[in-house]
């Protein structure tokens, strides 16, 4: 029996060629990896010998050849197959250990255009296709962790069973398809067409889900194949507690998302239900998450907390005195964790040094929304707040409006349309949102907020279509507005606020979130 190996990946690999040997299987192998099998003792054959052909070309041709894809794709079952494999010296090849060139790991370096190009695999997809293709007669084996179970199905029968091999077989045509994915999604970076005619996405499941939204859904959860520069929570490291469901990982993402918007300052976000209950920034973050909870402190239990800096124990006494379902920081101090320790089912996730920087924000990323028979894809909305926007009022906004403008248009973006913001210049007072009118969601963060939105400012997304949601807002208290504009009734709206004494900025920018 001939098993051959050619892997980038070496976890496991001596254990493994020394398990085959030890059946008594030839084994044929190339490169590095011939190398470090005789470094170990590990008696292999070069192919080069086998196929008594050179490697040519620095290597790039070396496993195509005759003698490699015959014993790989011939059917020991069909008398012509064998016929001609006897014919051409051609012997079987039973087991293939094949992982492809690291090509992620190139281009995640930085790595110029050309060593990139030579990173793209070719013999090594050419074997693992065709073993799994032949996977009635051929164990293909394309990861390091499957290595043990194909050894104990050798040691216990002499052979692999057959729906060991069907399994093998889906993963490794999963590990060409997610490779070639990889180079696709490269080359149109590098020819800067984020929407190419052709769209292949490739991710590595990170676990299975109980469920999904609900208990009557199945679940998983999946990340890329390489983590991006920016912090994220599919890379982020689970510390403690209960397994991660379904809807813990999109409020995560959603806290994540938002805290994001204030890396000048300590920042603590709170959110329910993909909602923000809670935002506030402070020069202490232990005062930060005190005063984001104490905005909404009914909303606040059960929810999900995203802090920019570093939790430490003063910080972590304030997270301990309300039930929270998960926690994501940048990283946690020891006294923090020990605190943290005794609440065995709140989830902490560390997301690494990169969320508490002041410079850290998200890259433009692209959403992806899966719809029936197909995909929406767009860039995410990291339009930053502007710099400059047109005051349509006969009041212009003070300083201290001027502030709270901007950090309840940064909130806005993170609120499901129809969006409405109330805050002052460090925290958000109420959010109403996810309403088929924009004068509801005005009248429901006006409910929740109470008297605390005398002298606020307000968000919009969209434009305000009627002047009664700019009515309601002024009731509420808000002295300031901010938002797209872009309506037919502008007028009509700047006349409005102009009766309530309002200061109205135009965006020219909106930020629906659906």
């Amino acid at each position: 029996m001939l098993a051959l190996l050619s892997v980038s990946d070496k976890r496991g690999l001596v254990p493994f060629a020394q398990g085959l040997a030890r059946r008594g299987i030839q084994l044929l192998s190339t490169g590095g990896t011939l190398a470090a099998l005789r470094a170990a003792g590990v008696a292999a054959t070069p192919v080069s010998e086998h196929t008594q052909s050179p490697e040519i070309l620095g290597g790039r041709v070396k496993t195509l050849h005759p003698r490699i894809h015959g014993g790989l794709l011939g059917r020991l079952e069909v008398e012509g197959d064998q016929a001609e494999m006897a014919a051409h010296g051609i012997p079987p090849i039973s087991i293939v250990a094949v992982n492809l060139y690291p090509f992620r790991q190139t281009v995640a370096s930085g790595a110029s255009e050309p060593e990139v190009i030579e990173q793209i695999d070719i013999g090594g997809p050419a074997m693992v296709r065709a073993a799994a293709k032949n996977f009635r007669h051929v164990c293909v084996v394309v990861d390091p962790d499957d290595y043990e179970g194909v050894l104990a199905e050798l040691e216990a029968s002499g052979g692999v069973g057959e729906e060991t091999r069907r399994r093998l077989m889906r993963k490794a045509f999963a590990h060409t398809a997610a490779y070639d994915a990889a180079i696709a999604g490269w080359l149109a970076d590098q020819a800067q067409e984020p929407f190419p005619a052709e769209l292949s996405l490739a991710f590595q499941k990170v676990q299975g889900l109980r469920y999904g939204e609900n208990p009557h859904q199945r679940g998983a959860f999946y990340r890329e194949h390489t983590a991006p520069a920016e912090p994220t929570v599919a890379f982020s490291k689970v510390l403690q507690g209960k397994e991660l469901s379904y809807n813990n990982i999109l409020d995560l993402d959603a806290a994540l998302g938002l805290v994001l918007e204030f890396p000048e300052q300590p920042c603590a976000v709170i959110i329910k239900h993909n909602t923000p209950c809670g935002v506030a920034v402070d020069g202490q973050l232990v005062r930060a998450y005190r005063t984001a909870r104490a905005i909404d402190e009914v909303s606040a239990f059960g929810g999900i907390v995203a802090l920019n800096r570093e939790v430490d124990e003063a910080c972590a006494q304030a997270l301990a005195e309300t039930f929270l379902e998960a926690v994501i920081a940048p990283s946690y101090a020891p006294a923090a964790l020990q605190l943290l320790g005794a609440k065995k089912n709140l989830r902490l996730l560390e997301a690494g040094p990169g969320l508490a920087s002041p410079q850290a924000r998200p890259r433009v990323q692209r959403d992806a929304r899966s719809v029936s028979g197909g995909l929406l894809l767009q860039d995410r909305d990291a339009a930053e707040p502007p710099l400059d926007w047109k005051v349509v009022t006969r009041r212009t906004p003070t300083a201290e409006e001027e502030k709270a403008l901007r950090f309840a248009w940064r909130i806005c973006k993170h609120v499901k349309s129809n969006a409405i913001v109330f805050a002052q210049p460090q925290r958000l007072l109420a959010a109403g949102g996810g309403q088929t009118s924009r004068v509801d969601s005005v009248k429901i963060a006006a409910l929740r907020g109470g008297q605390a939105l005398q002298g606020s400012a307000v968000a919009s997304d969209a434009f305000f279509p009627f002047r009664d949601g700019l009515d309601e807002a002024a009731r509420a208290g808000a002295t300031c507005v901010i938002q797209p504009g872009g309506s037919v009734r502008d007028a009509e709206l700047i006349a409005a606020a102009d009766e309530h004494n309002l200061a109205m900025v135009l965006t020219g920018v909106r930020h629906f979130r659906h």
